[in-house]
C-alpha cells in the first residue's frame, strides 16, 4: 500500500463572485464528497478488512511498549497528549515503530514509499539536487533515510551525470535502519561509501541540499476539538475499567472507537484489541497549541491535528541552513483544504502490513501511524526563520519538470520486459489517483536566486 493515499481528497471549493457558480461548486464538492465514502469499501478494502494477527514475538513486544506508555501516563498524572502518546509509539528507544528492528518498507513492511517503488524517483529527484548544489555547496543532507534506497539510487545518478556530493549526511534516528542503509549502500555503492556519514543531530551549519522524503508526516501531532463555545485538547489516559496490564488480541479488525473524531470513552473496538487506552479532552495548557488553535476558522465540533513538532522543524533547518534549499515531499495540503469543513475527523491514519485504518492503539510499536502535512503551515515557519518559498507543486508536475519521461527514454519500448514495469511505476508516482496529486513538494531556501527546475511548471502557491 502507498502511505498516505487512503484519505478522501476533499477538493477546496474557492468562493467567487457568482453566487449560483458558488452553490453548485458546494453541491457538487459535497455530492462527490459523499459518494467517494459510500464506495470506499469498494475502493479500498484494506480500510475495512480484517487485520492481520501479529506473530506472538511482535506481541509480546507491543506489550513491552504499552507497559512503557501506561508508565508514562501515570507519571504524567493520568494522562498525555496525543503528541507524547505518539512520540512514544513511533520513537520510544528500542520500542518504537521506528526505533526497533521491524521491517516497515516495501512489500514485507507495512507500506511503500516512493524511493521503495522505482529507482525512477530517486534519479529524478537527483536532477534538482545537483541543481541546488550547483548554485550552493557540494553536499546533500537526508532526513530519515528509510531503507537507504533513495540515498544509493540519488548518488548513482549524481555519480552517471558528474555531480557527485562531496559528502552524504544521513540523519537517522534509529539504530536499526541506519544499519540496513550501511548494508544496502555497502552493497550498490561501496566505492561511494567513504562520501556518507550519519548523524545523531543536525549540523551547526550546512550548505547545500537537503531533502526530507515522508518525514513530516511521521511527527508527532496534537489533537484539538474545536466546539462551538471552546477549545480542547483530545489525549490519552488509561482505561479505568481494564485491570490488565497486557494487551488481549481476539481478532483484528480496525476499531472506529478509537478513531480520535470519535467519542473520547471507547476503548474495546471491533477489534477485539484490548489496549488499555481511553481517549480523554483536557482544556489547551499548551500556550503554542492554544495560540495555533485560535487561529484556525473550522465548524463546531471538529478535531483536527496541529503539528508543532514541524514548526520546529522548520526552525531547527533553518537555523543551520548557510546557503541553500530544503525539500519536503509528502501528502498534504494547504490550509483551507486541510482544515476543510468536511475533513471534520482529521487526518490521521495507521499502516500495518499494507492495511490502512484509524485505530492509532491498535499494536503500539507494531504499526505506523501518521498525519497529512499542513504545507501552509510549512511554509508559513520557513518565511518567518528567514527562508524564501522557492516553489509548490505536485508531485506529479515535480518529476515531470524534473525529465522522469527523459529516464524513460533509457529503456527502450521494444524491451517489454524493463519497459512496463518502469511505465506501470512511472503511474503510480505522478497519478492524480495514486502518488501523483495528493503528494506535494516544497522548497524553501536561502540565497538561491536562480529558479528551480522542479517548480518550473504546476505551481500550487495559491493553494498555501
Amino acid at each position: 500500500m502507498l502511505r498516505g493515499t487512503r484519505n478522501p481528497h476533499v477538493p477546496f471549493v474557492h468562493s467567487g463572485s457568482c453566487v449560483p457558480c458558488t452553490l453548485h461548486l458546494t453541491f457538487l464538492a459535497t455530492f462527490l464528497f459523499k459518494l467517494l465514502n459510500l464506495h470506499t469499501a469498494e475502493l479500498y478494502p484494506t480500510m475495512h478488512a480484517p487485520l492481520p494477527t501479529p506473530s506472538p514475538e511482535a506481541a509480546q513486544h507491543s506489550v513491552r511498549l504499552c507497559e512503557s506508555i501506561r508508565r508514562d501516563i501515570a507519571g504524567q498524572g493520568g494522562w498525555i497528549s496525543f503528541a507524547r502518546y505518539m512520540e512514544l509509539a513511533l520513537y520510544a528507544p528500542g520500542l518504537g515503530y521506528y526505533t526497533a528492528g521491524a521491517h516497515k518498507f516495501g512489500e514485507a513492511g507495512d507500506f511503500i514509499t516512493a524511493p521503495e517503488l522505482s529507482p525512477l524517483f530517486g534519479r529524478t529527484l537527483a536532477r534538482q539536487m545537483a541543481q541546488i548544489m550547483a548554485c550552493s555547496a557540494p553536499h546533500i543532507l537526508e532526513l530519515g533515510a528509510g531503507s537507504g534506497k533513495l540515498a544509493a539510487d540519488l548518488l548513482g545518478e549524481l555519480e552517471r551525470v558528474g555531480s557527485l556530493p562531496d559528502s552524504y549526511a544521513i540523519l537517522e534516528v534509529s539504530a536499526d535502519l541506519r544499519a540496513r542503509q550501511q548494508t544496502l549502500l555497502q552493497e550498490r555503492l561501496p566505492h561511494l561509501l567513504e562520501r556518507v556519514h550519519w548523524l545523531d543531530t543536525l549540523p551547526e551549519k550546512f550548505s547545500g541540499a537537503i531533502v526530507a522524503n515522508e518525514v513530516l508526516d511521521a511527527l508527532p501531532v496534537h489533537l484539538v476539538h474545536w466546539r462551538d463555545s471552546a477549545l480542547a485538547e483530545r489525549g490519552v489516559a488509561l482505561n479505568p475499567d481494564n485491570p490488565l496490564d497486557y494487551p488481549c488480541i481476539v481478532g483484528a479488525r480496525p476499531a472506529c472507537e478509537s478513531r480520535p473524531g470519535a467519542a473520547p470513552t471507547g476503548h474495546l473496538g471491533s477489534n477485539g484489541y484490548e489496549h488499555g487506552f481511553v481517549w480523554q479532552e483536557h482544556s489547551i495548557a499548551n500556550a503554542a497549541l492554544l495560540h495555533a488553535a485560535q487561529q484556525i476558522n473550522v465548524p463546531g465540533d471538529y478535531v483536527s491535528e496541529i503539528c508543532l513538532a514541524a514548526r520546529g522543524l522548520v526552525s531547527s533547518l533553518a537555523g543551520c541552513l548557510g546557503q541553500g534549499a530544503l525539500l519536503f515531499i509528502d501528502y498534504g495540503f494547504g490550509a483551507r483544504e486541510f482544515y476543510h469543513p468536511q475533513r471534520s475527523s482529521g487526518t490521521l491514519m495507521c499502516h500495518y502490513r499494507h492495511h490502512a485504518h484509524g485505530d492509532p492503539f491498535f499494536l503500539p510499536g507494531l504499526q505506523d501511524i501518521t498525519a497529512h502535512v499542513n504545507f501552509t503551515d510549512i511554509a508559513e515557519c520557513g518565511i518567518d526563520a528567514g527562508l524564501e518559498l522557492l516553489g509548490y507543486t505536485s508531485q506529479a508536475f515535480f518529476l515531470l519538470n524534473c525529465g522522469i519521461t527523459e529516464l524513460m527514454k533509457d529503456t527502450p519500448p521494444e524491451n517489454l520486459r524493463d519497459y512496463l514495469p518502469l511505465s506501470a511505476q512511472l503511474q503510480k508516482l505522478t497519478s492524480p489517483a495514486e502518488m501523483g496529486e495528493l503528494f506535494k513538494v516544497m522548497a524553501l531556501a536561502r540565497g538561491i536566486a536562480e529558479p528551480l527546475c522542479g517548480f518550473a511548471r504546476g505551481d500550487l502557491l495559491r493553494t498555501l
